[in-house]
């Protein structure tokens, strides 16, 4: 049995969202690999929302081929670098956490775990009522800001908000761009019991990311 946590994807990198470290060097971690998906599920659990742990996608620098079909890494991939991206659907918003720093891909998915940890902890402390400390990996901002979400991360996040109440699933089977995106927006205007706002603009920002745009989808 696979000790990923449950509600995490694998896939392959289609951007990568900033300068890459020119020489990644040996990490200071010595914790075994199982240790790390414990953690990760730990604080993938801890800022979720209500009872379920928040979905996240863990995009690797290997190729399509390089997963099995349950979605697992082949045991002989190898990496093109070592650089790894974690995003999540959270309760603090959809984040983004890149790390290439380490010469392995493992321990740059620890650094992102720890760092989600130190994360958390700090509202202990109750300065940050509205999480601010999350605001530098926020994954999509305003209407002007530079998404860096893949289009599968965003694709997955909108089918969320269009049919929430079957984990993203279209119950009619149809699950056309033109439903999600209508459905989504409905879900989510300001005019609707319940519509937000920012949460109907998250949802423009997911369908440029798209190129859904008006007239294109």
């Amino acid at each position: 049995m696979s000790d990923y946590p449950s509600d995490l994807t694998l896939r392959p990198i289609e951007h990568w969202p900033a300068p890459r470290t020119e020489q990644p060097g040996p990490s200071p971690f010595s914790a075994p690999w199982r240790s790390t998906l414990q953690l990760l599920d730990r604080e993938l659990r801890a800022i979720g929302a209500g009872n379920r742990p928040a979905t996240a996608i863990l995009q690797i620098a290997m190729r399509e081929q390089d997963f099995r079909n349950d979605g697992l890494p082949r045991a002989n991939a190898v990496p093109r670098h070592p650089g790894v991206i974690l995003s999540i659907e959270s309760s603090k918003g959809p984040l983004s956490f890149p790390c290439d720093r380490f010469t392995h891909w493992q321990d740059n998915l620890r650094a992102i775990a720890l760092s989600l940890e130190a994360l958390r902890k700090v509202d202990r402390f109750g300065t940050t009522p509205n999480a601010e400390q999350y605001t530098g990996f926020r994954a999509i901002g305003s209407a002007s800001s530079t998404p860096i979400e893949s289009t599968a991360q965003a694709l997955r996040a909108l089918e969320l908000i269009a049919f929430p109440d079957t984990d993203g699933v279209d119950p009619s089977g149809i699950a056309s761009s033109d439903r999600i995106k209508r459905l989504a927006k409905a879900n989510t205007h300001p005019d609707r019991t319940g519509g937000d706002s920012d949460a109907f603009q998250r949802v423009q920002d997911l369908i440029k990311i798209l190129g859904w745009d008006e007239g294109r989808a």
